[in-house]
Order: structure tokens, then C-alpha cells, then sequence
């Protein structure tokens, strides 16, 4: 299975042009809850767009010819400075039946309609795997000067390097393939705007015992010693986003990294996914004789097939009664018990040297048992002229710049 797609789309949608045009916010939220064979991002639905304030955005969807919505897409734009014109983002998208041998009937109405909307460029993530690597290959290769991209994968996704290859015949151009490595750095993305490294621990079909004894047993000890500590861990409200946030500054300074989101984006966030749909997002949390030592935020899927621990905030002290241990232990059990087949625990480093900081994440993340899943990454194509191609030439020596 691979990172967002589930089996192929239906035959009929394969038959003949499709007309894209925009729809409503609402339209796009129940297409994307409807069960079918993609699993939509968090990024993709219409509520992330009031999330990405300074961002200007679109609704679309594509119809067959008997005007069923077939797929989706949330478009932001952005205008840099200085530029009349947009650059274009589908985050984690679009939603589109990327098996699908005739791929232009999806992009060719894309890029036409980006283009009459003044777009110069446009950036998309296919939510399609490309390799993978399980926990204990990693853990035995890992050593000195050691990356993941170095290591043979376990798996190579059949339709995720069929469609890297396809785009890159049509011209566009991913996002780090300039030597840049296929994971997450500490302090900022490599290859592009979202993470290209994943780690996930797979669900379906799994009971709880089968998660117990997929992890480690450094993980299997540690969620013993908080039960036996007492720690307590819950769901809490959106009065508690201001003590995670104070966590999480805690756990950037600790761990040497900055996010740059204050408290409001977490507010609006837990606020706009939750009213797009209830329990879209949640806060967990950890306390021991009351204090709260860790807080980690779970966004789940508009079809409910997938969850992503997105952000994790952790105390300096008491970490010895192991609180984020047994918190996404409880995180894991909640998702398997609502029938997600995927735990999506987001961007982790490439780097698999012991000695590396950044490898302690990684470390941690392999001790579920889960699997490491280089994605398809971002692609991103100038539109049509001379002038688009400068402006696209010009924003990315500006960013490179900064």
C-alpha cells in the first residue's frame, strides 16, 4: 500500500476527457470523506486552506462525463514579492487516480486552469510512496556516515516510480534533486515544502497484541514504567493548547529546533479542522500527579483511514517515568481501535549514524516497529512562456538567497 493511495481507482473513471472546475468548500469535504481509493492528506482538505493564513486559495474537482466528482484539489497561491503573478501549491495533492495510464487527462485541465488564474508556477506533492525500509533494516545498517537513501530498500512502489518517471518526461522537476538528501533535517525540510521521508507504522489488519510485540523492547520497558509510575494519559480540550505550546518551546530549545508557529496556529487549526469535521484533530496528553510532562497533537483522515502524529512537546524533567512513550502508546491503540490503517508519525532525518543528533529521532521512530517511507516528494513545473520561466528562475534564486 502505498503512502496515500489504496487500491486502484474504478475502471470508469479511466474513460474519456475530464472537466475540472472549482466547487465549494462543502462539496469538497464530503467528496473527500466519501470511501474510495485514495486517502485525502490533512494538507488537501478545504479547512487547511483557513489554516495557511497569507495564502490565497481554490477549491477544485474533476467530473466524468456523467458529472460525478472523480477527484480533488486544494490549490494555494502565494504572490512573492515583488510579482503580480501567483506560484501555485498543492500540498500533498492533488487527489487525482494517479494509476491511471492516461495521467494528462488529470494535469493537462490543471495546468490550464492554473495558468488562466495568473499562476507562473506550480508545485505539487503526489501522495504516492516510492520506497521503503523496514525498522530492523534500518537498525542494521545503521553506523558511521551511514544514510538511509544509501541503504537497498525493502520495497520499491511499482506506481511511484512509474509516476516520478512519468513527470519527469512531462518536464517537471522534483524538488531536492540537487544532491540534497531524501530527509528531514532538523531544522528545516530538504526537497521541497513537506517532508520526503516518512515514517509509518502500518494497522490494518492488526490487533493489539500485534502492536505490543512490534515494538522494541527499550519501548515495550518504557510504557511498563509509566504505567507503573502512574502516569495518566487523555484527551484534552483546546484550553490545554496553551500549556503544549509552552512544552513545545521547551522542546525546541532542547532539541535545537524552531517551527516558528505561535500559539494562534494551533488554536485555528484545532478550531477550523475540528468544525470541517469533529475529531479531525486531537490533543493527548501525559501527566503525572497532575502535571502535564507531554502533549503530542493527532490529526485524522476525512475517510478516518489514516492518522498523523504531527507534533509532539515534551518536559525537561520526570522524563524518567517515560511519558511520551506511553503516550503515543495510547495514541497507537486509540487509531488501531478506530480502524485506521495507518499511523503516520510524519518526517524523520536520513541520517543513520549513532553518533549523529539527528539520528535520535529516527531511533525513536523505529523502536514502533513501523517502516521508514520515502515518498514520491514534490514536483514543480513553470508554466507556458518566457516570462513564467523567469519569475520561476527568479523566485528560487531569491530563496536560495534568503
Amino acid at each position: 500500500m502505498s503512502t496515500h493511495h489504496r487500491p486502484q481507482a474504478p475502471a470508469g473513471q479511466r474513460n474519456g476527457p475530464l472537466l475540472l472546475q472549482p466547487v465549494t468548500g462543502g462539496e469538497h469535504a464530503a467528496f473527500l470523506r466519501r470511501p474510495g481509493p485514495y486517502t485525502a492528506s490533512f494538507l488537501q482538505t478545504p479547512a487547511w486552506a483557513r489554516v495557511k493564513t497569507g495564502w490565497r486559495s481554490e477549491t477544485l474537482g474533476w467530473f466524468d462525463a456523467d458529472q460525478r466528482m472523480v477527484g480533488s484539489a486544494l490549490v494555494l497561491y502565494r504572490r512573492p514579492p515583488g510579482v503580480r503573478r501567483f506560484f501555485a501549491y498543492l500540498p500533498e495533492g492533488p487527489g487525482v487516480d494517479w494509476a491511471d495510464p492516461q495521467l494528462e487527462r488529470w494535469l493537462d485541465p490543471l495546468l490550464a486552469h492554473l495558468a488562466g488564474t495568473g499562476a507562473f508556477a506550480v508545485r505539487m506533492g503526489p501522495p504516492l510512496a516510492y520506497r521503503r525500509w523496514s525498522a530492523r533494516t534500518l537498525k542494521d545498517a545503521a553506523g558511521p556516515g551511514r544514510r538511509v537513501g544509501d541503504v537497498l530498500p525493502d520495497l520499491v512502489e511499482p506506481l511511484g516510480t512509474a509516476v516520478a518517471d512519468r513527470l519527469r518526461e512531462s518536464g517537471w522537476r522534483r524538488c531536492g534533486e540537487d544532491g540534497q538528501g531524501v530527509g528531514v533535517p532538523p531544522r528545516r525540510i530538504s526537497g521541497g515544502a513537506q517532508p520526503r521521508l516518512l515514517f509509518e507504522v502500518p494497522l490494518a489488519g492488526r490487533g493489539l497484541d500485534d502492536l505490543w510485540t512490534g515494538l522494541n523492547q527499550e519501548w515495550r520497558r518504557n510504557i511498563k514504567k509509566a504505567a507503573k509510575s502512574g502516569v495518566w494519559t487523555g484527551v484534552e480540550g483546546p484550553q490545554t493548547l496553551p500549556a503544549f505550546h509552552d512544552l513545545l518551546r521547551i522542546t525546541e530549545r532542547r532539541d535545537g529546533f524552531d517551527l516558528g508557529r505561535g500559539l494562534d496556529y494551533y488554536q485555528r487549526q484545532y478550531a477550523e479542522l475540528n468544525a470541517e469535521r469533529p475529531r479531525s484533530m486531537r490533543l493527548y496528553t501525559a501527566r503525572h500527579q497532575g502535571e502535564l510532562l507531554a502533549a503530542h497533537t493527532l490529526l485524522t483522515a476525512p475517510d478516518g483511514n489514516r492518522v498523523w502524529y504531527q507534533t509532539g512537546a515534551s518536559a525537561d524533567h520526570r522524563r524518567e517515568v517515560r511519558p511520551s512513550n506511553a503516550l503515543q502508546w495510547r495514541m497507537l491503540c486509540d487509531a488501531l481501535l478506530a480502524g485506521a490503517a495507518v499511523y503516520d508519525m510524519r518526517g524523520v532525518p536520513d541520517d543513520l549514524d549513532p553518533a549523529a543528533r539527528a539520528h535520535g529521532l529516527l531511533r525513536w521512530k523505529l523502536g514502533t516497529g513501523g517502516e521508514a517511507v520515502e515518498t514520491v516528494g514534490e514536483w514543480e513545473l513553470p508554466l507556458q512562456g518566457a516570462v513564467n520561466k523567469a519569475l520561476h528562475r527568479a523566485m528560487h534564486t531569491y530563496l536560495t538567497r534568503r
